[in-house]
């Protein structure tokens, strides 16, 4: 399974900022669209990634406090990313080596959207419910043995 299998269900909806935007701002996107992430971009080129995970960061830096704080100043600036044609077993020990909940999927400089931890094991067990039912199927619909014909049964 591939990263474009996800985002061929997952649908095109992508949410960015700048960098130089109020996090405050970036935050109030990221409550209204109920989503985990933002893509920081900044002249078409991705510089960042903010998730809540940074910006939990800043208000304990801050002591609970955003002010006039920049998305520039939390954004994690070198996030991970993949392509549409990555494996979904590298994206998932990626992601799990890193600790990313969200990781962008790029094809050269242009993004392609984003895929979190949850639609990648959405997609796992997706997946394995499929194949199961598969395997279920077929077991139901196994072959009975050949019955032995009544000269074998002879003594």
């Amino acid at each position: 399974m591939k990263v474009s299998d996800i985002l061929r269900v997952k649908g095109t909806a992508l949410y960015t900022v700048t960098p130089d935007e109020p996090l405050s701002h970036a935050v109030e996107i990221m409550g209204e669209k109920d989503i985990g992430s933002l893509v920081v971009m900044e002249h078409g080129d991705l510089v960042g990634m903010l998730t809540f995970r940074e910006v939990i960061q800043m208000l304990v830096k801050n002591c609970g406090q955003i002010g006039v704080t920049l998305v520039r100043t939390a954004m994690d600036d070198h996030p991970l990313t993949c392509t549409a044609e990555t494996d979904l077993d590298e994206v998932r020990r990626m992601m799990l080596d890193r600790h990313a909940r969200y990781m962008p999927v790029m094809d050269k400089r242009m993004l392609m959207g984003v895929i979190s931890f949850y639609d990648v094991a959405k997609a796992v067990v997706d997946s394995q419910n499929f194949e199961n039912k598969m395997l279920k199927a077929y077991i139901r619909d196994w072959p009975a043995e050949n019955e032995p014909d009544e000269e074998s049964k002879l003594p």
